[in-house]
């Protein structure tokens, strides 16, 4: 090869120019991520009399501890999120981001 071509080749490709490049496809999960959720679901079940008995003492309070409902959920909300993933929120708008307009015919009486 000459210098010429390998000076053109650094130039089309570099580094965060957009150019994909190898990696995963589109859509496929991440290896690391899918085995550590489920490592955590699977502790999670195992353990799902002594979370509920954990919860229940956060949520009463424990010896000294005062009972702390709001941060039993919020442990719960947390825990949450390594056995189930989140969904995304959608928003939904009309033309021009207005009202959506719905238009009912006579066989939706229901409506």
């Amino acid at each position: 090869m000459s210098d010429d071509s390998d000076k053109q080749t650094l130039q089309k490709r570099k580094v965060g120019d957009g150019t994909p490049g190898p990696g995963r496809k589109k859509g496929v999960p991440n290896r690391s991520t899918t085995e550590f959720r489920d490592t955590v679901r699977q502790l999670l079940e195992a353990n799902s009399a002594n979370v509920q008995v954990w919860l229940q003492q956060v949520a009463d309070g424990v010896g000294q501890k005062p009972a702390d409902p709001a941060r039993a959920l919020d442990l719960l909300s947390k825990l949450a999120e390594y056995a189930a993933p989140k969904l995304s929120r959608m928003e939904h708008v009309g033309d021009g981001g207005g009202p959506v307009r719905i238009i009912a015919g006579p066989d939706d009486r229901a409506l």
